[in-house]
């Protein structure tokens, strides 16, 4: 393999491990981590029904309040993220990147 293929190869896997934060409001951090502390107590209590042979069935409807808890998290936080990085984004010009990245972010959801 030549030098320049592995330039180019370090080069995207740089561009693809890049870290960016956002800084988040108190009010919205504190939302987002209590509802990930509930959904991980939910999960706690699954361990603990397997662990008790509880029946089938009620640890699936538990999984699928788990499920459920995840997806508000899930559409929470998507919501936020367009609110505030989206349209800073597109304020900032960077418009096709910006949705394209979004675009991306969903097919990979679903």
């Amino acid at each position: 393999m030549s030098e320049e293929m592995k330039n180019s190869m370090v080069s995207e896997e740089a561009r693809s491990c890049e870290c960016r934060h956002k800084h988040r409001d108190p009010k919205e951090e504190r939302d987002l981590i209590n509802r990930l502390n509930r959904i991980e107590g939910q999960v706690r209590g699954i361990k603990q029904m397997v662990q008790d042979d509880r029946y089938c069935t009620d640890i699936l409807i538990q999984v699928s309040a788990i499920q459920s808890a995840l997806n508000g998290f899930t559409t929470k936080l998507l919501s936020d993220h367009i609110k505030s990085c989206v349209v800073q984004e597109i304020k900032d010009g960077n418009e096709e990147q910006v949705i394209g990245e979004l675009c991306d972010t969903i097919k990979k959801m679903l």
